[in-house]
């Protein structure tokens, strides 16, 4: 197999030909984009220069592909630990540094040992310092409240909020698609990306 075939993802759009998601981009694998097609559930809107072949046809790979049935993104986002570090823009809410995402958990404001719940208003993103320097304390118990009082957002606030993270690598078929105000750089490997959407 081609080693570009694995640096060659497909940039999903809506059927408004907006991107279904931001952070994590929503990408699919180049099998999973030529599967699309196939089925006749996308159009392709741009293509890379790479070809592949099958015993009776050729073409080129899909860079940018729109569903054609339109995804409604109204619906409320899942409370996930994800979507909670997105909402808090990855900032500990006590200390308000940014950390990477393996050295972030989520903290009950109301710890759950003092009646509070699992939910997108109690919970909010901590470093793991913060986390065991705050316990099962209340946060009048140890002057420890949260920067910014967890609420339950929005697919667009989340979406907007995603924009602020642009991955290192962007394909310059996707420019005229996305609204990141940064260079393109072609000579990054987009590699293993770990955010790619599985297709539905």
């Amino acid at each position: 197999m081609h080693a570009y075939l694995n640096t060659s993802p497909a940039l999903v759009l809506n059927a408004d030909y907006r991107p279904l998601s931001y952070f994590p981009l929503s990408l699919w694998a180049w099998q999973d984009a030529v599967k699309a097609v196939f089925l006749n559930r996308v159009f392709i809107v741009s293509q890379y220069d790479h070809i592949i072949r099958s015993p009776s046809s050729e073409f080129k790979l899909p860079s940018v592909i729109a569903l054609k049935k339109y995804i409604s993104l109204d619906r409320r986002p899942a409370f996930t630990r994800f979507n909670v570090f997105l909402r808090d823009s990855f900032c500990c809410q006590y200390c308000n540094n940014r950390f990477d995402v393996e050295n972030l958990t989520f903290d009950h404001v109301i710890p759950r040992s003092r009646g509070g719940c699992t939910a997108w208003n109690n919970v909010v993103t901590a470093c793991n310092i913060c986390n065991l320097k705050k316990g099962n304390s209340l946060p009048s118990e140890c002057s420890m409240s949260p920067r910014n009082v967890p609420i339950h957002p929005s697919t667009g606030q989340l979406q907007t909020l995603g924009r602020l993270f642009p991955p290192q690598y962007l394909h310059e078929s996707w420019r005229d698609y996305l609204y990141w105000d940064t260079e393109l750089d072609s000579e990054k490997n987009i590699g293993s990306d770990k955010g790619l959407l599985k297709p539905l």
